[in-house]
């Protein structure tokens, strides 16, 4: 196979640029070839400063405005499964990554190519392991070791949302409860204590669950905490004397990270548990000024959005964020993922007409 052509010409139209950027492979971990592309085509633009870190790519206006914004987007994706290089039918572009986030990179990248004046100084984030574990996420290190290069009034996260406006973003935490018995032969089963037989109590508390519903700023949040993987067994003749139940517990912002761990230890009374893994959620503060704004140019209805995204960790620094990007949402990481051409455009326009005022 040829090497995939890994230049990035930004005069391209939104669509023709998201397939060349799903065209270079950057499943997580392997960005830097995506990452010097982005970096080379950023330099070339006179009016962008341009730094990097690591796998990070990070360019600037400099106009002295009143405001600035920051467009996010990160250039990884999750394993490629048979679907690159990239293919239109019709409106739709397929390929690994176009609904998550390559679409939305690519209007990072178409703005940040023509909008020299924009009405409010600008700062374009791209950035590398947003897929995998939270502790190699780029945006994390940018946070800790260039937290002035995030400085902003309002931020825009370019995660797949339909296009619409999504506030804030729930919280999630991973647990493991572990249960323990006796081992023994299956022959003489009465000898034993089968841990994987207790694992029926925590499935009993699970199907019972009911989650909540709670309104924050107009937008209604799910929660969801559900069993995710069941580990046990030694061998077809052993009463098992360890198993573990790992559940995932997707919580609204209203909760900070330790009510959330309380209240699955809550859940669990009984049964030791584990936290294995936590992140905390975002508040949508669309009461703010600048999400008002925003909110006004880009229209529509907002919503909640459902799953963890970085809009978090602007939170953490103080920088009001949205989720607003042209993919589905409901695509993310499918064999047949795909993003419509036009949303692509769609996207682009109404964050022209906003950064211009047009």
């Amino acid at each position: 196979m040829s090497s995939p052509n890994t230049s990035l010409d930004l005069a391209l139209d939104g669509g023709a640029l998201t397939a060349r950027l799903v065209d270079i492979p950057s499943v997580s971990g392997d960005e830097q070839v995506l990452a010097d592309a982005v970096e080379t085509a950023l330099r070339a633009l006179p009016h962008l400063t341009v730094d990097r870190y690591g796998n990070n790519v990070v360019a600037r206006t400099n106009l002295g405005r009143a405001e600035r914004v920051l467009l996010a987007g990160h250039l990884d994706t999750v394993p490629i499964a048979d679907n690159v290089p990239s293919y239109v039918e019709g409106d739709l572009l397929y390929g690994c990554g176009t609904s998550d986030m390559k679409a939305g990179v690519a209007v990072q990248l178409r703005l940040a190519a023509t909008l020299a004046e924009p009405n409010r100084d600008l700062t374009f984030v791209f950035y590398d392991c947003e897929e995998i574990e939270a502790s190699r996420n780029g945006l994390g290190h940018l946070a800790a070791e260039r937290p002035d290069w995030l400085a902003a009034d309002f931020a825009v996260l370019m995660e797949p949302s339909g296009a619409v406006v999504e506030g804030g973003c729930q919280g999630t935490l991973r647990a493991e409860i572990v249960l323990t018995g006796t081992r023994a032969h299956s022959a003489r089963s009465w000898l034993g204590d089968n841990a994987i037989h207790k694992a029926v109590e925590v499935l009993a508390r699970l199907s019972a669950y009911e989650p909540r519903r709670v309104l924050i700023d107009g937008l209604e949040y799910r929660e969801g905490l559900n069993a995710t993987r069941i580990d046990g067994g030694v061998a077809g003749n052993v009463i098992p004397d360890e198993c573990t139940v790992q559940v995932n517990f997707r919580y609204a912002p209203d909760r900070s990270e330790q009510q959330a761990a309380d209240h699955v230890r809550e859940v669990f009374e009984g049964f030791g548990i584990r936290v294995t893994d936590t992140a905390p959620g975002a508040l949508p503060g669309l009461d703010r000024p600048a999400a008002r704004a925003f909110l006004a140019a880009v229209g529509g209805e907002p919503r909640a959005k459902f799953g963890w995204t970085d809009v978090a960790r602007f939170s953490a620094l103080g920088v009001p964020a949205v989720n607003y990007g042209p993919g589905d949402p409901n695509l993310a990481h499918k064999r047949d993922e795909h993003c419509s051409l036009s949303a692509i455009a769609e996207v682009e326009e109404r964050l022209r007409a906003w950064l211009t005022g047009a």
